[in-house]
């Protein structure tokens, strides 16, 4: 048995994917999906603020994809919005504050629902859960994970969309946030009455530390027979290169103020 360390890549089927919006980019993606076995659930990965480091290969999604599939049956979807980067290549367009993005989202669902893929889960994390809330509530989703959520794009509205919809919606907020932290995040979330908001002890806006953490706490709500997930692995492991990331996952986040649209825009 050998230890999983943070850039250990577990065994998948991995494919380079083109999603295509209906205002006609083309956006960088991947899925991994589990070597052997049928996919249990998806996870469609929406990422932090681009303008920011944000991007697929955030380290939290990165992780994800490279062991969710073997750990936990789950398949995982990335994709760079518009205009965003990664070595994983550079979507078409530009950023668009959150308007333009809902095409992105959009085309990643629908991807998803083409490829035949089960029990569709939204991961948003920061700039990427906005997105979630005021564009997530297609037909074919089940449910969404919001890490790290400012509420800094969505509005109101988009909360009580979520309310009336009645779909699942578990909110993971870092006690030490810079943007929202657990107790603010209940008062906000007391708008959608079945949301869940769970408070990490510790924990920051970049779960550095605390990925383990959310890996189980997403595996438990997409196949929770797979928790906790194994810390070593009996099989072929290779490595990626962390280093290639530093800097757009950490050091492009820190002490950053994350911007927002004009007040009147964000409801607040």
């Amino acid at each position: 048995m050998t230890a999983i360390r943070a850039n250990s890549i577990l065994p998948a089927r991995r494919e380079a994917l083109t999603l295509h919006t209906a205002d006609g980019l083309e956006l960088v993606g991947e899925l991994a999906v589990p070597e052997t076995a049928e996919p249990k659930a998806t996870l469609v990965c929406v990422h932090p603020l681009p303008t920011h480091g944000g991007m697929m290969d955030s380290h939290v999604f990165r992780k994800a994809a490279w062991r969710l599939p073997a750990l936990a049956d789950v398949a995982v979807l990335r994709f760079n919005t518009r205009g965003t980067s990664s070595v994983q290549g550079t979507s078409q367009g530009s950023f668009d504050n959150a308007v333009g993005e809902r095409f992105d989202v959009a085309a990643a669902i629908e991807y998803a629902e083409f490829a035949e893929l089960p029990n569709l889960w939204l991961l948003g994390w920061s700039f990427g859960t906005d997105l979630v809330l005021k564009y997530g509530l297609e037909p074919g989703v089940t449910a969404a994970i919001l890490l790290s959520p400012p509420l800094r794009y969505s509005t109101d509205t988009d909360l009580a969309a979520w309310a009336k919809d009645g779909r699942p919606l578990t909110a993971l907020v870092p006690e030490h946030d810079q943007y929202l932290r657990p107790p603010e995040a209940r008062q906000r979330f007391a708008a959608i009455p079945q949301a869940e908001v769970i408070g990490v002890e510790g924990a920051k806006h970049l779960w550095v530390g605390h990925a383990e953490l959310l890996l189980d706490e997403i595996t438990r709500r997409l196949n929770p027979d797979a928790v906790p997930l194994p810390s070593t692995w009996d099989g072929p492991m290779e490595f990626g290169d962390s280093s290639a990331y530093a800097d757009r996952t950490v050091a492009a986040f820190a002490d950053v103020e994350v911007p927002g649209p004009p007040q009147n825009e964000a409801g607040r």
